[in-house]
């Protein structure tokens, strides 16, 4: 399933024109995202550190972690998965085995970046960076390991905030020269500096919305017309999801109870989103299956 996902998506990016893609913390988010009609979904290290381990965004999740969150994922929806694996776990070595990892997982991105370990939010100060060879090592050692030629590799760029932004398109030049097939230059603080980079630069592009952080949100259509693949939310519904507990909890802690007018989901969404139906087709099917079997042993 997963080859024939990375090739239509493959196909997608280079026909052009922008996709809006929420990130997912887990694998119900994903199923909301498609549920919501999204082209794509993003797995998001930021939102596996603070909705799976309650940590910020300072490089506690690893591979596997990733992986299983990936997997799951996969298993949830058809929806293209864009994976972010920070810093590929280590050196060009790591960063091989991490694309097979992934790849066998069901990502049809793979987003390395250029961040020293460990790594920490692109928003957050105090970044450091490896050089732009060993990153562009990184990235030849991405590409030669991956089995499905469809499979595509983002290199992002953390050298905004460290070195400016004319040393941040230097490094995703060199990228694309290492074989990426997409760029990501990660935290552009001003409206000029977005619409200037998808000119600026030979791949497609993904631009990253963080609410709240130092990208200002331009709308869609602006990204649109500028000439981006992507447009990233990376965590706008784990945002959402925070407020919503808050919300649903602070009726519960003020009245002692809460009823399907309270700020949840019905009860009945919840288990359409995780497709009960299904399930209660195929216990009906085996358990069916095994009476006849049953039946047929006792006769």
């Amino acid at each position: 399933m997963s080859a024939a996902i990375n090739a239509a998506f493959k196909a997608r990016i280079a026909a052009g024109g922008a996709i809006l893609m929420p990130g997912a913390a887990n694998a119900l988010s994903a199923r909301i995202i498609a549920d919501m009609g999204f082209e794509a979904v993003y797995l998001t290290g930021a939102g596996v550190n603070n909705m799976f381990l309650g940590m910020p965004d300072l490089g506690f999740v690893g591979l596997s972690e990733m992986a299983s969150h990936a997997g799951a994922i996969r298993d949830a929806t058809d929806l293209p998965l864009v994976v972010d694996a920070d810093t590929g776990f280590g050196n060009a070595l790591n960063v091989a085995h991490t694309v097979r990892v992934l790849e066998r997982a069901g990502a049809s991105v793979i987003q390395i970046e250029d961040q020293a370990m460990p790594k920490r939010c692109g928003h957050f100060e105090g970044k450091t960076l490896v050089t732009a060879d060993e990153m562009a090592g990184k990235i030849k050692a991405a590409v030669d390991a991956r089995q499905d030629p469809n499979l595509q590799i983002l290199a992002r760029t953390d050298a905004r905030g460290v070195e400016g932004l004319e040393r941040a398109l230097e490094r995703a030049h060199a990228y694309a020269e290492a074989g990426a097939d997409m760029l990501f230059v990660e935290a552009p603080v001003s409206e000029a500096e977005i619409l200037a980079l998808p000119k600026a630069l030979p791949r497609p592009q993904l631009v990253n919305v963080v609410i709240g952080g130092k990208t200002p949100a331009l709308p869609f259509d602006r990204l649109d017309a500028a000439g981006f693949a992507l447009v990233l939310y990376a965590n706008a519904a784990l945002q959402g999801a925070i407020l919503g507990m808050q919300n649903a909890l602070a009726r519960l802690k003020a009245d002692g109870r809460l009823d399907e007018d309270a700020p949840v989901a019905s009860f009945a969404d919840r288990q359409r989103l995780v497709g009960k139906d299904l399930y209660d087709a195929l216990d009906r099917r085996y358990g069916e299956a095994a009476r006849t079997e049953a039946g047929d042993a006792k006769g």
